[in-house]
């Protein structure tokens, strides 16, 4: 069945929804679209002050992994993780006017922007010769760690990778290009995190995330032994029991995540059901279906509040990814209400539920798809944020700060 959906431009959409701040939607719709560089705006990026982008565990819609700015930043202090987009699929254009960075679309100059700065450990490499920033990426207030970077979800054994992922492929490319490895080595976590906790006041959190590892006497061991090394190793650089590290991890069982919960410093924790719909679940994310299952996976969310307590556990999806063909949606409206109404379950048991706006990469199966109109993920933010309100369920490790990548927290911050 293909989806019915609302073809409303960015005007159109402020002036139907004139609550919704502007920052968000703008970002939602540079998220959504992607952006592409004039050759005037990359003049004013200088890689010796700004980020350069490639250390990520996903790629572009252009198919490029670095040699670009790592992200940006919108007036109001908005982070804008962006991805890169041919100018053939009509992304907004980043150029420069009079000597400043503006948003442009259509040749309208939209907003101000600005190029993230890089950190100072950017610049510095590991005893073992590893870069640095390849060891640990960071946004504007929070510190990236990716110890394992291949998804066994696209082994032969796996099942299947999730459809709208590129994340092998991606590890793949930067392997040949910027020497990625697949595995980081603990004394590098180590070093670099101590170079970067130098600069006092700049970092308000760390996120740590990887590939699924389906290994183990249990399903998951593995992956759980892999995530509490490095835990612990981020611990060693602290003296208080916990600290303000997110794990967004496969959806393991209790025992699993109790060990990680009662050996580490972790204090909050994110498994990725992708997508709420137990029948779009099935067919896009083949390798959890069969390692887990939709309703086994609420049920570990579940559990999840039990070790890590309210507003410590949310779930992420990839908003937009319910509508790809095959769906048995027939317009936004209905895959809008299936959606919200099983956030609204998965918030009543204690669990915050996020959503990305979807790219579909040249590396993913999903290559070439369509993503969700600009009006409908105005509706899913707004729906998502009043659900948390509804349930008084925070987002601070998730927030404007600590990740900067979801337009529904953006909302937390107004609201």
């Amino acid at each position: 069945m293909s989806v019915k959906r609302s073809e409303l431009t960015f005007d159109e959409v402020a002036a139907k929804y004139p609550n919704f701040p502007r920052m968000p939607l703008l970002k939602i719709d540079i998220q959504r679209r992607g952006a592409a560089y004039t050759d005037a705006a990359l003049e004013l990026f200088d890689p010796a002050v700004h980020q350069v982008g490639g250390a990520h565990i996903f790629g572009n819609r252009d198919g490029k992994i670095t040699g670009r700015p790592e992200g940006m930043l919108l007036r109001d202090g908005t982070s804008l993780v962006v991805t890169t987009a041919p100018i053939e699929q009509n992304p907004y254009l980043i150029d420069a006017i009079d000597g400043k960075l503006y948003a442009v679309d259509q040749g309208k100059p939209i907003e101000r922007v600005w190029y993230w700065e890089k950190p100072d450990y950017y610049d510095k490499k590991t005893s073992g010769g590893i870069a640095m920033q390849n060891v640990i990426s960071a946004r504007p207030q929070r510190l990236s760690l990716s110890p394992y970077r291949y998804c066994w979800f696209w082994s032969e054994e796996g099942g299947g990778g999730c459809k709208f992922c590129d994340i092998v492929n991606n590890l793949k490319q930067a392997k040949d290009e910027i020497g990625m490895p697949t595995r980081l080595n603990p004394a590098d976590i180590k070093e670099t995190l101590s170079e970067a906790l130098k600069e006092r006041g700049r970092f308000t959190a760390i996120c740590v995330t990887g590939g699924s590892d389906i290994r183990g006497d249990s399903p998951f061991d593995k992956e759980a032994d892999y995530y509490i090394e490095t835990l612990q190793t981020a611990g060693d650089c602290f003296n208080v029991p916990k600290i303000p590290i997110q794990l967004i991890c496969t959806a393991m069982k209790k025992d699993q995540l109790k060990r990680i919960y009662d050996n580490t410093p972790v204090s909050s924790v994110t498994m990725d059901i992708e997508v709420l719909d137990e029948e779009q679940f099935n067919r896009v994310c083949p390798g959890k279906a069969k390692w887990i299952g939709y309703k086994e996976m609420k049920r570990r969310l579940f559990d999840a509040v039990e070790i890590f307590g309210e507003n410590r556990v949310n779930t992420g999806t990839v908003g937009g990814v319910e509508l790809t063909e095959p769906t048995r949606f027939r317009d936004e409206n209905e895959a809008l209400e299936q959606y919200l109404s099983e956030a609204d379950d998965l918030a009543n048991h204690g669990v915050s539920v996020i959503h990305c706006v979807w790219n579909p990469n040249p590396g993913s199966a999903y290559a070439g798809r369509r993503n969700g109109s600009l009006e409908y993920y105005v509706r899913l933010a707004q729906g998502l944020q009043e659900i948390r309100r509804r349930h008084n369920l925070l987002i601070d490790f998730d927030d404007y700060r600590r990740c900067g990548n979801h337009p529904d927290t953006d909302l937390a911050r107004v609201f």
